[in-house]
C-alpha cells in the first residue's frame, strides 16, 4: 500500500506520520510511506488543511490526526 502524509512538516504532521506508521505495523501492513511538502502536490489532491493521509491515491483523512486505533481501522478498510 502507498501511503502519503501530505503536510509542512508542521508538528501535526509528524503525529500523523508516526501513528500512521504504528498503525499499519500493529496490524502487519505492507506499506511504502512517503511525505509529501509540496503546496503544489498537496492542493493537486484537494486538500485545503493538513496534515492529511492518502492511502493508494484517495485523501483518507484531512485536518486532523487520527488515533492509532482509528488509524488501524482505516488502514485495514483500504487493505481488503
Amino acid at each position: 500500500m502507498k501511503i502519503l502524509i501530505l503536510g509542512t512538516g508542521c508538528a501535526k504532521c509528524n503525529a500523523l506520520m508516526m501513528a500512521t506508521e504504528k498503525a499499519a505495523q500493529a496490524i502487519g501492513l505492507s506499506y511504502e510511506i512517503e511525505k509529501v511538502t509540496d503546496l503544489k502536490q498537496i492542493m493537486a489532491f484537494g486538500v485545503m488543511t493538513t496534515p492529511a493521509l492518502v492511502l493508494d491515491g484517495k485523501v483518507k483523512v484531512s485536518g486532523k490526526v487520527p488515533s492509532v486505533d482509528e488509524l488501524k481501522t482505516i488502514l485495514q478498510a483500504v487493505k481488503l
